[in-house]
């Protein structure tokens, strides 16, 4: 088995809907560390489980300086996004999104 894991900074903004009082229910943003993860048993015609470049820009090109409110149809927490971001590489297993200091929502497929 093969594994991979690249990083990348996004900058975005977003206010989360949620059921109490939160200051981030306003409109704020983070620089966003992303983490992906991917493994592939084979590797493809090029000799890589993924190009890191592609992975990054796959994601960058959804997420970076944007209102993530205006891209999603889903509360766009660390958790959703996460699972989002995972959903669109396939050989992803787990994505982790560190959106300040010592918050990070991580998503894994077991």
């Amino acid at each position: 088995m093969y594994y991979i894991q690249k990083q990348f900074e996004i900058a975005g903004c977003h206010s989360l809907t949620l059921s109490y009082e939160s200051k981030c229910s306003r409109m704020h943003g983070h620089n966003w560390i992303i983490t992906v993860y991917c493994r592939a048993a084979e590797l493809n015609p090029d000799g890589m489980v993924e190009d890191f470049s592609h992975i990054k820009k796959l994601i960058s090109s959804h997420l970076d300086h944007r209102n993530l409110n205006e891209v999603f149809d889903f509360n766009p927490t660390a958790e959703n996004i996460a699972r989002w971001i995972a959903s669109q590489i396939a050989t992803c297993y787990r994505v982790d999104v560190q959106e300040s200091l010592g918050n990070i929502a991580s998503w894994v497929d077991e």
